[in-house]
């Protein structure tokens, strides 16, 4: 249901836009959030887009980090500039059915479908 892709090998202070496609439900009904996955470290939440359109970016990234959609096309987008070296991580996109309240987008319990994960690596 979740095709996330766009990963890859940046410099730092290179820019990467991320695509997670969803596939049978649609944007209009369902939150979408991104996490990472940091080796060693616990997923933590990068940033979510409500059933409604509305954005929520984790605080330590907000101005580097932008999330939008295309309801056409039924895909999420995550952009990233700026890159830095501890960006480093496994991207994963995943979905909430269930529309939680804005609240509680930044929790991976909210989440009922998850994709397979893009690896983004910040190195020179």
């Amino acid at each position: 249901q979740l095709q996330a892709s766009g990963g890859g090998l940046v410099q730092p202070e290179g820019s990467l836009r991320l695509s997670c496609a969803l596939s049978g439900r649609t944007l209009r009904s369902t939150n979408m959030g991104w996490f990472r996955q940091a080796p060693g470290k616990d997923r933590g939440f990068v940033a979510a887009i409500t059933w409604s359109g509305s954005a929520k970016i984790a605080d330590s990234l907000k101005g580097r980090f932008t999330i939008t959609r295309d309801t056409f096309k039924n895909t999420v987008y995550l952009q990233t500039v700026s890159l830095k070296p501890e960006d480093t991580a496994v991207y994963y996109c995943a979905a909430d059915q269930d529309r939680i309240v804005y609240s509680g987008v930044g929790s991976m319990t909210a989440y009922d479908y998850w994709g397979q994960g893009t690896q983004v690596t910040v190195s020179s």
